[in-house]
């Protein structure tokens, strides 16, 4: 081999070592940058030869998905915002707070019946199907739901801490929605639900005025 193909063999193995090393910084900052908002991306994980199991996932993702939604909630600062529609038939903060309870509290009747609890007002007024309405007297107290909010959630990670990964492969009862096959299914719901209507809060703060968070 000629000297000027040398050279191009060295030119070629140093792009090469140089590439490498870039892809693998990015993926490491990407991984950083996804760990601070608590939400690590499991495809970063697998890159950087890690592995993550379901239950360790599963709850990483619920925690990100809640920092982002009490953020949003955290940063409302005059009562009638919580009740501000982008649109007549669009869900405001408070519906939207009270129906993320309201799902979690069905999520763990699935899980573990006994841990659910009768909520008739919250079917009625942030159920699947309710309408949401700009009059806050319609519904509790802001800080009565915000409480209902973070206890049901409290509730559904216990029973998540609680399995074992063969418990979450553990079907589901007869009846459930076929979108739901195992009790695994139902706390990646709460992580997908709750990421749809944390970007309905995030267009509702905007149309308030408010910067972004991220």
């Amino acid at each position: 081999m000629g000297r000027h193909d040398e050279a191009d063999g060295n030119s070629r193995n140093g792009w090469y070592c140089i590439h490498k090393i870039s892809i693998n910084f990015c993926v490491i900052a990407d991984f950083a940058l996804a760990s601070t908002i608590g939400y690590p991306n499991p495809v970063l994980f697998t890159k950087l030869g890690f592995t993550m199991a379901l239950k360790e996932r599963l709850r990483r993702q619920l925690e990100g998905a809640r920092q982002l939604t009490d953020g949003y909630l955290d940063s409302l600062a005059r009562p009638e915002e919580w009740t501000h529609q982008v649109h007549p038939r669009a869900n405001h903060p408070l519906w939207i707070m009270g129906h993320l309870a309201q799902t979690d509290n069905f999520l763990i009747s699935l899980v573990a019946p006994e841990k659910a609890k009768p909520l008739p007002e919250y079917q009625q007024c942030f159920g699947m199907g309710s309408q949401p309405s700009d009059d806050i007297g319609a519904y509790p107290a802001v800080e009565e739901v915000r409480g209902v909010f973070r206890e049901r959630r409290a509730v559904l990670l216990e029973l998540l801490d609680s399995m074992s990964e063969d418990d979450l492969a553990t079907p589901l009862p007869h009846g459930t929605p076929d979108f739901l096959s195992d009790k695994g299914s139902a706390f990646e719901m709460a992580v997908w639900h709750e990421g749809m209507h944390s970007g309905q809060l995030s267009v509702a703060r905007r149309s308030l005025g408010y910067d972004p968070l991220m």
